[in-house]
């Protein structure tokens, strides 16, 4: 809902509600209609969404008594209990076996009797007039206290009741990001130590990284003997000696306690890790400085990383990398919310169906075996992200899984015995296979799938009240670094002839070096994730070759963006299999030319799209979010029932989804380069400078050169583009227009000459062809599209809030770049039909 909706909607509803309201009559009424008026969750679905006066039983001196929940919201985890108008909710009621109970405590009773896996998170009480919100994770500590009179301002605070995002995820979100912070601090302070820093001393400096925040997290996560092993290490040494000492730490935390030396008691205390993480890999480590340990004990070791979200930091964590090499790569980080976009659908959503319905089970021996057979399923699934970046798809992807594996333990085991990590536990992360090309990233997603086993063995032994044995560690992460379009993802062999360095035919779960497995065949049930977003028109060499190496013979990857790649290496690979995928993308795959180009040869050869969610508005956890509208494909050559269509935070089961990610038949519109209509307007993308700014200038600098070199007044023309055009009452920008004038005539003027080397260096650094071709013409543009009549300009970005889109004439000494499109001899006719609201449907 809009806010103002909102606000109206609030307002109303405190009218409608202020002063009266009885628990029997009203207590339906009333949340129906605060979750559907206020909180905007469909009156079709509300029947879904919350339950009332739901039964639970319990057995008192072999007596079955019979009570009701007020309320319960499954998605939320919410349980409320209803009191009528005027009741204290905070004082005792007498109940029917005549004890007295506040309405808080009275839920409470109920909870005990309810199985672990239906656990309220929150316990809202209410009497019409207030709410007081109960976190179940803090059941000892104080309701937060909202009045109905206050709730115009005050709704947020009742966004747990349908925002499956709670409290927690978020406070995850912020330690996370805190930590993240604390990194980049630990990154800054270390880096100026490299003496003659190379590309090896920066892969070492990572690597450095990732050590000290694992031992940082195995204190305060109980994995080391005290809470301050780490840090007391550190302050055992004097700074000259406390490299040698950092160093001899890393090499036994990757020794075995029984072939350490038995005489170095200041190690004794470490555990051996296993896993790869401390190998040793040559690693450059610099000199410590007092800034460096000040950073490591002053900062970062009074901050508890054992609460950190392994999924959110794996990518705050990556992001100490360098932003433009990130922007370059085309990588994004997906947040939480949008990472269940996809995996929801594509297997959670029928995971936790399949569990709610074995536990429907009446005979307790048929629940017990399906359990069984259930927890033996989720270990055996295996999923692939081939583009795992920081490991956030996989890693939440574990997560889920093993807390559905625990609500399984917590019903199968009574904590009559103990249990070793591999005798009980079923879901380890060697389940999980990844590609991606960053080292760095690579060893952050094996460290973020690490921390993710190590909190969830945690949660394990508090459910079976049992101590769990977790180093050394057992389980390998199978994350691959390399260029996923030149790889086999079947046996994640690279396909290009390059020598192996170090590790060759041995997977190191936190070697840094390319690693290859030993050419077995891996099935995977699942694969997901968030392949890079780079345009056609910016894709490099490389990845223009990439593109045509993988849709061969046919030619579609030329006018394909990058991501389209992933797609159509899933598609090879799944073909003959029941194998489902689902990846996040930019939407321009599902639009336009890509449509045919890339969706006709799936659809038309078996593929089919079981789910997708229309375009939506990218949300990230980085610190440089992607400002990107992005969809959701997920398919298989396995068709479902039910097809599943997200718009606008709609669900709609559909019986087709075609292309265009709309419930229609598979129509596809055909890209023509003349129109089909004789004698109509011509229509271009303006002129690209492709200068980084040199042959254009502001309009303080047009009157300072002119005012220098009067001359040049003939050569400098208006400048227009999207934003100029919408926003400017006077042109503001201005340009170097040599088209129709010989740059021989003006090679006196230095400034002039600097320019054009500037863009003839400029363009030869290019990665695209087109433009390093141009290089010896420095003082063009390196395409001419602009009109000699005058003409009609369209802005290409404008705000989709907009009923029109915003055009114009422009006379022919105007010159529009190519963030415009022109109608080339445009009369009133093409002005009033491309101002029309028919046109306007069609965008």
């Amino acid at each position: 809902m809009k806010i103002t909706e909102r606000q109206k909607a609030v307002k109303e509803f405190i009218k409608n509600w202020r002063g009266h309201g009885y628990e029997k009559g009203e207590s339906q009424k009333f949340w129906i209609d605060l979750l559907t008026s206020v909180f905007g969750v469909s009156v079709s679905d509300i029947a879904n969404f919350i339950f009332f006066e739901e039964q639970v039983k319990n057995k008192i001196q072999n007596k079955t008594i019979t009570n009701f929940i007020d309320a319960y919201i499954p998605s939320t985890r919410v349980m409320i209990e209803q009191k009528s108008n005027h009741k204290n909710l905070r004082e005792p009621i007498k109940q029917s076996d005549g004890s007295l109970l506040t309405p808080f405590q009275q839920a409470k009773k109920y909870v005990a009797d309810l199985p672990l896996s239906q656990h309220p998170k929150w316990i809202v009480t209410c009497n019409f007039d207030e709410f007081l919100i109960y976190d179940m994770e803090n059941p000892s500590g104080e309701p937060e206290q909202v009045f109905l009179k206050d709730l115009e301002k005050d709704f947020y605070r009742l966004q747990f009741l349908v925002d499956q995002k709670n409290e927690n995820i978020r406070r995850e979100e912020e330690i996370s990001i805190q930590a993240g912070k604390l990194v980049g601090k630990l990154y800054d302070a270390i880096s100026p130590e490299y003496k003659n820093p190379d590309e090896n001393s920066f892969r070492s400096l990572n690597i450095l990284c990732v050590r000290i925040v694992f031992c940082l997290y195995a204190e305060d996560a109980g994995l080391f003997e005290t809470r301050t092993s780490f840090e007391d290490y550190i302050k055992g040494f004097n700074l000259p000696n406390l490299r040698a000492g950092i160093i001899n730490l890393f090499k036994a935390l990757d020794t075995k306690i029984e072939d350490r030396n038995k005489y170095d008691e200041t190690l004794k205390s470490f555990p051996y890790v296993n896993g790869g993480l401390f190998r040793d890999e040559q690693i450059e480590i610099p000199n410590f400085t007092q800034n460096i340990v000040d950073v490591i004990i002053n900062e970062c070791a009074p901050f508890n990383w054992s609460e950190i979200s392994p999924t959110i930091f794996g990518a705050v964590f990556e992001s100490t990398l360098n932003p433009e090499t990130r922007r370059k790569g085309g990588m994004h980080y997906t947040s939480i919310e949008n990472i269940h976009k996809v995996i929801d659908p594509l297997f959670l959503n029928d995971l936790n169906a399949e569990f709610d319905d074995i536990c429907s089970t009446k005979i307790a021996k048929q629940k017990t075996e399906k359990l069984h057979a259930f927890q033996q399923k989720l270990g055996s699934l295996k999923f692939l992200d081939p583009a795992c970046g920081s490991g956030n798809f996989l890693t939440e992807t574990y997560l889920s899984l093993r807390r559905l594996e625990n609500k399984v333990i917590s019903i199968l085991n009574k904590g009559e015995r103990s249990f070793g990590f591999d005798e009980f536990i079923k879901v380890h992360i060697n389940q999980f296979y990844g590609i991606e090309i960053n080292d760095f990233a690579v060893t952050v997603a094996k460290t973020a799938l690490w921390i993710a086993e190590s909190q969830m063995v945690a949660e394990t032994e508090a459910i079976l009240s049992q101590t769990i044995d977790f180093l050394p560690l057992t389980t390998n992460a199978f994350i691959i670094e390399g260029n996923a379009l030149r790889m086999d993802w079947a046996t994640l062999k690279d396909l290009t002839p390059a020598p192996l360095l170090a590790g060759e035919g041995e997977l190191d779960l936190f070697s840094g070096f390319t690693t290859q497995v030993d050419g077995t065949v891996h099935e995977y049930d699942y694969i997901m994730g968030n392949p890079p977003f780079v345009g056609q028109a910016f894709r490099t060499k490389e990845q223009a070759a990439e593109m045509q190496a993988v849709f061969a013979p046919s030619t579609a990857g030329g006018k394909l963006d990058y991501v389209a790649g992933w797609y159509k290496k899933a598609a090879d690979l799944i073909r003959g299999t029941d194998t489902e995928c689902a990846f996040v993308s930019s939407n321009s795959i599902c639009q336009g030319e890509s449509v045919n180009l890339l969706w006709e040869d799936f659809l038309t050869n078996g593929i089919f799209i079981n789910f997708a969610h229309a375009t939506f508005k990218w949300t990230s956890e980085s610190t440089d979010a992607a400002a990107v509208m992005c969809v959701v494909v997920g398919f298989s050559y396995k068709e479902r029932k039910e097809k599943l269509l997200f718009a606008s935070d709609q669900k709609k089961i559909v019986e087709h989804i075609n292309g265009y990610l709309a419930a229609a038949p598979d129509v596809f519109i055909k890209n023509r380069s003349k129109s089909i209509n004789a004698g109509t307007a011509t229509v271009v993308q303006g002129s690209p400078p492709a200068d980084d700014g040199k042959l254009l200038m502001t309009a303080a600098e047009r009157e300072g050169f002119i005012k220098k070199y009067p001359e040049l007044e003939t050569v400098i023309k208006p400048f227009v583009g999207s934003k100029e055009f919408i926003n400017d009452s006077s042109y503001s920008r201005y340009c170097f227009w040599f088209a129709d004038a010989k740059p021989s005539d003006f090679q006196h003027i230095k400034e002039l000459r600097e320019r054009f080397e500037f863009v003839h260096d400029f363009r030869l650094k290019s990665p695209v062809d087109r433009i390093q071709k141009t290089a010896d013409k420095p003082y063009l543009f390196t395409q001419n599209r602009q009109p000699k009549t005058d003409y009609l300009i369209i802005p290409r970005v404008s705000s989709s809030k907009r009923r029109y889109i915003p055009i114009g004439f422009l006379p022919p000494d105007v010159i529009a770049s190519d963030a415009a499109v022109l109608v080339y001899d445009a009369t009133l006719f093409e002005f009033g039909l491309i101002s029309s609201n028919v046109h306007n449907s069609w965008m």
